[in-house]
């Protein structure tokens, strides 16, 4: 329920509920209990911490998210649970990205590989290639980046023949999601290359697939929406096509007026300085930056 949440609204309008029932399983650890339900209590723990680190990375809160992915990590252990661990791991991976440490998120991705390479299915280690391609991207390895992207592609592929049901945390990898993470892959190609045209040939169709997915889910994965219309926005200034980047960023704007994610805002914000930086004469993008201004002011964004 609370990822469901998360995908709908963002990180901040239930993290302090997360938190909250955080705080009431790590109580009960405290107390005396079989080893059973020890297990069960660290596993809870570590999805709940992972979430808690996950929303406050969302709203902005850096330090905050570092400390419950590790605690996350730490519960992941205790409980026995190498493929949770792994994904606590592809989580650290995503924030190191943002943060601008892509040898750090590689550094994460190859441990959480590593430690479930035997015991994961393969949604889950289709999304830990899918990661891998977005730090070699951000590093500017083409070579691995694309052959990360392919490896995650088949991968993927198998994961309907797999006779194990998938945990919950995995789920939300679909075929949405696959699409974004190799076609920001391809965009973040694109510009660490200079702003290659031939990197952002590559995310285009890939980044209009995941739009089309996630806008067909009538709500469920809002934030991924707006992501993504973001990325296709950027794309389009990669392409050197600002009236198009213009609809999309205003697109974006819109769906970022139902979440609340510092994540989603500061992206659109940074698409927006891009588009005013080349394009700034252009009166598409002069009405695009006083839309912005009006609709999602700095000053309205709550962490």
């Amino acid at each position: 329920m609370f990822r469901q949440w998360d995908a709908q609204c963002g990180g901040g309008l239930r993290r302090k509920a997360v938190v909250g029932q955080l705080h009431e399983v790590t109580d009960l650890l405290q107390e005396p209990q079989p080893e059973a339900t020890t297990r069960r209590l660290f596993k809870v723990a570590a999805e709940l911490a992972e979430l808690a680190g996950w929303m406050s990375y969302d709203v902005g809160l850096q330090p905050t998210a570092q400390k419950y992915f590790v605690l996350a990590l730490h519960s992941a252990k205790e409980a026995g649970d190498r493929p949770l661990g792994s994904y606590v791991l592809s989580s650290m991976s995503r924030q190191m990205i943002h943060l601008g440490r892509p040898e750090d998120a590689l550094e994460l991705i190859h441990l959480a590989q590593y430690g479930s390479r035997d015991c994961a299915g393969p949604r889950t280690q289709s999304m830990l290639y899918a990661m891998e391609a977005r730090a070699y991207a951000n590093m500017g390895q083409p070579g691995r980046c694309k052959r990360a992207v392919r490896m995650a592609e088949d991968i993927f592929a198998e994961a309907g023949e797999w006779d194990e049901p998938d945990p919950d945390w995995i789920r939300f990898f679909s075929e949405a999601e696959l699409y974004a993470e190799n076609s920001h892959s391809y965009r973040d190609l694109a510009y660490v290359a200079g702003r290659s045209p031939t990197y952002a040939s590559l995310a285009e169709p890939l980044m209009r697939r995941a739009v089309e997915l996630f806008g067909q889910e009538s709500g469920a994965h809002q934030r991924s929406y707006a992501l993504n219309l973001i990325g296709m926005a950027t794309v389009h200034l990669l392409q050197r096509e600002p009236e198009q980047s213009a609809v999309l960023a205003t697109e974006a704007i819109t769906a970022a007026k139902k979440v609340r994610s510092e994540r989603v805002n500061t992206r659109i914000r940074k698409t927006v300085d891009t588009a005013v930086r080349d394009f700034g004469d252009l009166a598409d993008v002069v009405e695009l930056t006083e839309r912005l201004a009006i609709e999602l002011p700095e000053t309205a964004d709550a962490v």
